[in-house]
């Protein structure tokens, strides 16, 4: 897979070793020639001194040669234009980009040519919230803009799925059970998969799905 980061900041630095380390085909892509001099980039990481928000300097890279590309730089609006240039000009099949703030999340959709984009804030709040709660349904990721999200409930003594197979639920066509994770171990969903009290369950859902997949797993 051939990967482009635009950012060589710690995040980015980070992501372009470990795609590397994987095996990936990995391009870092950051303007600041002495963040590069500092930066321990991996031998074979190929590196573009060039600046991500400009079409040309992502048309000398190659940019429509990319599987992925991630916009992990510190500024949000960067981020969003090398979004919207990977899409739309480049015809990228999958973008990831960085929020460095918060409240900008709502930007983040298709509209700015974000497949995913990933807020460390809010992931770290889901994060505890989903080790804390019991019966509580808890967003991990969000995709195309919040209308596809992946949330997780964790199964009570008394949760009306108990001693229930799969097939037997009324899951909305537009939700999906992804996993089943019991006692350290991953359970992946069949029509016949028995929930168990305490199961984890991984869902993928829709905006409008959501409430009733919770109904389901967690009761009135």
């Amino acid at each position: 897979m051939r990967v482009a980061i635009a950012g060589a900041g710690n995040v980015g630095l980070f992501i372009a070793n470990d795609l590397h380390a994987t095996g990936n085909q990995v391009q870092l892509i950051e303007q600041n020639p002495d963040v590069v001099a500092r930066a321990d980039i991996a031998e074979g990481v190929e590196v573009v001194v060039a600046d991500a928000c400009e079409v040309s300097s992502l048309r000398g890279a190659g940019l429509e040669r990319c599987d992925v590309v991630v916009a992990a730089t510190g500024d949000d609006e960067d981020n969003l234009v090398i979004s919207l240039l990977a899409k739309q000009e480049f015809g990228v099949p999958r973008v990831i980009a960085r929020v460095n703030h918060p409240e900008n999340e709502w930007l983040f959709n298709e509209n700015w040519g974000v497949d995913l984009s990933v807020s460390t804030p809010h992931l770290i709040t889901a994060l505890v919230e989903e080790a804390v709660s019991v019966g509580r349904l808890v967003r991990i990721l969000q995709f195309e803009g919040g209308n596809v999200r992946l949330v997780e409930l964790t199964l009570a003594d008394d949760a009306p799925v108990i001693d229930r197979a799969i097939k037997d639920l009324d899951i909305p066509r537009d939700a999906t059970i992804v996993a089943v994770l019991r006692r350290e171990h991953v359970v992946m969903p069949r029509g016949d998969t028995i929930f168990e009290a305490g199961d984890e369950v991984l869902a993928m859902v829709t905006a409008d799905s959501e409430e009733d997949v919770r109904r389901i797993l967690a009761g009135d």
